[in-house]
């Protein structure tokens, strides 16, 4: 039947076509992969000796988790383009192709009483703003930024996203916008400052609340802009334009209706609406399980014909789909430079070496995931008024 060594780095030499990786153990070297021009494009070391069965069974949980606990290491190439070229050679459908495979995994989880390790740590790290600070811009932005000129800093993506989402919005001085989960409040302080519409953004965090209202009280933007720790479904008042940025991916499907009817209750008759959100791009919804376990739990991939029928119930018309995928990749890249270059800040005493490979591994995820393009990034604009805000040409 084989090893779980010999079926996972069997596994790899045929699906990997595109390149060709040495995976060091402590009693044999694998060489997997049929692509290159006959140079190693990575060689890994590998010193746990579950390292095989936790990546069979676990996928992408049992490598991160073992790259975590120090269980495999890069020795040549990068982490991000490790993951990147296994994301493009689509592992898993190959597995699933093939039936003995499948049911030679299932025996390992069946027939083995590994331990797992998400049962035994907390699901996640309680992580203060001071992490976020160390890879994320001045104005906080943590989602998918947008390019004009590959030049762009880290604040520049973010900044051109805030403004691309103001103008999709037609934001005129004097209206009312509400963020739906507005974060450290890069959106609503950009909409204050450069269209003079007063700003309310919304989150459930508490930490972020207080620095958007603190950025906004040193930047003297009070009287446009307020922020509030609240719920969706807690939200009230009536808004011109309303925008919620990389929370919809955050809802349990369940929470799809009350979310869109709450957006409804609370635009005008004539309001213009963006939803901008991560999403899948095929009919299977599979959210990540390193990110569902240690980064956000509950989250999802939602398909975009979830958002549209959801907007479609509440009777608000689409104005237009922009998928911007392709610019979350120089974000990414940002994150990860600053992160790697930051790290070093932290306290060992809160933030120990396994939360340090945590985070190298989440931002490597990231820049992984933008170089197969395995996600969308939607933005969807929408109004109670299709007639009226029906725009001739694309922002």
């Amino acid at each position: 039947m084989g090893t779980a060594n010999d079926t996972l780095f069997g596994v790899l030499d045929a699906a990997l076509t595109q390149a060709r990786v040495r995976f060091i153990l402590p009693d044999r070297t694998y060489d997997v992969g049929q692509g290159g021009d006959g140079d190693l494009s990575f060689i890994v070391r590998v010193s746990d000796p579950r390292f095989a069965r936790r990546v069979l069974t676990s996928g992408n949980l049992g490598l991160a988790e073992t790259y975590m606990n120090g269980g495999w290491a890069m020795e040549h190439g990068t982490l991000d383009r490790l993951l990147a070229t296994l994301a493009l050679a689509d592992v898993d459908r190959l597995i699933r192709r093939d039936p003995r495979l499948v049911a030679r995994i299932a025996a390992m989880r069946l027939g083995h009483a590994l331990p797992n390790s998400t049962r035994r740590v907390r699901p996640h790290y309680d992580v203060d703003a001071e992490v976020y600070e160390l890879f994320l811009d001045e104005t906080m932005g943590y989602s998918c930024g947008y390019q004009q000129t590959p030049g762009d800093s880290l604040q520049t993506l973010q900044e051109n996203k805030y403004d691309r989402v103001c103008r999709k919005l037609q934001l005129r001085e004097g209206e009312r916008l509400l963020d739906i989960g507005c974060g450290w409040g890069g959106l609503i302080i950009h909409a204050a400052r450069k269209y003079g519409v007063r700003a309310h953004g919304i989150s459930p965090a508490p930490n972020q609340v207080e620095k958007a209202r603190a950025r906004a009280r040193a930047l003297g933007l009070e009287s446009l802009v307020t922020a509030e720790v609240a719920d969706f479904r807690a939200a009230t008042g009536v808004y011109d334009k309303i925008s919620s940025v990389g929370m919809f991916e955050h809802l349990y499907p369940h929470e799809h209706a009350a979310y869109f009817a709450r957006i409804r209750s609370l635009l005008t008759d004539e309001g213009i609406g963006l939803v901008h959100f991560m999403g899948c791009t095929t009919d299977k919804n599979d959210p990540d399980p390193f990110i569902q376990t240690y980064i956000y739990p509950g989250s999802t991939q939602p398909q975009l014909s979830l958002a549209v029928k959801g907007l479609e119930r509440e009777k608000l018309a689409v104005l237009d789909v922009e998928n911007i995928a392709r610019h979350y990749h120089p974000t990414a890249e940002h994150w990860s430079e600053r992160f790697r270059a930051n790290k070093h800040q932290l306290d060992p005493g809160k933030y120990d070496a396994r939360f340090i490979r945590m985070f190298e591994y989440l931002m490597a995820v990231y820049i992984a995931g933008t170089t197969a393009l395995v996600a969308g990034v939607f933005q969807v604009l929408f109004t109670r008024d299709f007639r009226k805000n029906l725009p001739w040409h694309r922002v």
